[in-house]
């Protein structure tokens, strides 16, 4: 017996059903495709041609690639600063964060007003906090080098310093910890008790009480904070310009223009990199290659930590 066809109702209920799911999906797909997907094809696009925003792009096949990729003299150093940050920075805030979680959640009293003080220096605007951090560590009036001049401490020169410029800027991220601490302190509290009882019926000291027990339940925010970490380090930008502007002594304001990386580019970063070659000489096609390469190494080095994390926590099932 031939199989019967559907009937016509049920078509159109079908058709109806899948018009309603598109509906729904409407406002992601509009938003991904376009704010995503034409950026990236444009990016792609630009690449392979020579266009200075004003006159009509013309193709000139691998010229960008060739000229970024083994001419440009910054973009290694740039790339190094940027990965340094990525390594640097984020292990470091993820490790303060959790720490400083740590610490709120076994404070009994006046948990409120720590909470606060440590949360606050992440509510202050990225200028607002670069420009008082600068004049914190300034080498000749700020009041940290001051106080280890008291004390008889040979204070850096912090950002005016190539060597000390980087880890200033990793400092500066330290003190707006608060967004970190909050995630953790709300994986803390999500931790069950009855595992910390019966790890101590067990003998369980403290140290094996985290490793055993707050570790593997608060594994996949741990992750989550080093993902979106490494993604927002790759594209640093507003400290790193600001300080380098105020160190070296050029005001922050409208008809300043510095070329970015004060002191001797030790602080030069990837998009900045890629701002002052699309936005001040006008080098579109380089600046979408240097785009496309970081896009390419955030790719990567996210699909690397996401697959380490699904591995580690099929082990710890």
């Amino acid at each position: 017996m031939a199989p019967r066809h559907p009937a016509p109702a049920l078509r159109r209920k079908h058709r109806r059903a899948r018009l309603r799911t598109l509906a729904f999906l409407s406002p992601w797909l509009v938003g991904f495709g376009v704010f995503f997907a034409y950026p990236l094809l444009a990016t792609v696009y630009f690449s392979f041609m020579h266009y200075n925003q004003i006159e009509a792009p013309t193709f000139v096949g691998l010229r960008n690639w060739t000229y970024v990729l083994g001419q440009m003299p910054l973009f290694g150093p740039a790339l190094w600063n940027t990965l340094w940050l990525v390594v640097v920075m984020v292990a470091l805030r993820v490790v303060f964060g959790l720490g400083i979680g740590l610490l709120v959640t076994k404070i009994k009293s006046g948990v409120g007003i720590f909470r606060t003080l440590f949360y606050l220096p992440c509510l202050a605007p990225p200028v607002a906090a670069t420009v008082a951090f600068v004049f914190l560590l300034n080498p000749g009036t700020g009041p940290v080098n001051e106080v280890l001049s008291g004390i008889g401490v040979n204070a850096p020169n912090w950002f005016n310093d190539p060597d000390w410029a980087k880890p200033s800027l990793v400092m500066l991220s330290l003190w707006g910890i608060g967004d970190l601490m909050v995630i953790f302190m709300a994986a803390l509290l999500d931790v069950p008790k009855e595992q910390y009882e019966a790890a101590e019926l067990d003998g369980a000291g403290a140290l094996a009480k985290f490793r055993y027990v707050t570790w593997p339940s608060i594994t996949p925010i741990v992750m989550f904070a080093v993902v979106t970490g490494v993604v927002q380090t790759m594209q640093y930008y507003t400290q790193a310009l600001v300080a380098g502007k105020l160190a070296s002594g050029v005001s922050v304001g409208p008809g300043s223009s510095i070329q970015p990386g004060y002191p001797d580019h030790s602080t030069l970063t990837v998009p900045q990199l890629i701002y002052s070659l699309g936005f001040q000489n006008f080098n579109t096609g380089a600046a979408c290659v240097l785009s496309l390469v970081l896009f390419a190494i955030a790719m990567a080095v996210t699909s690397l930590l996401m697959r380490k994390s699904a591995g580690l926590q099929t082990a710890e099932d």
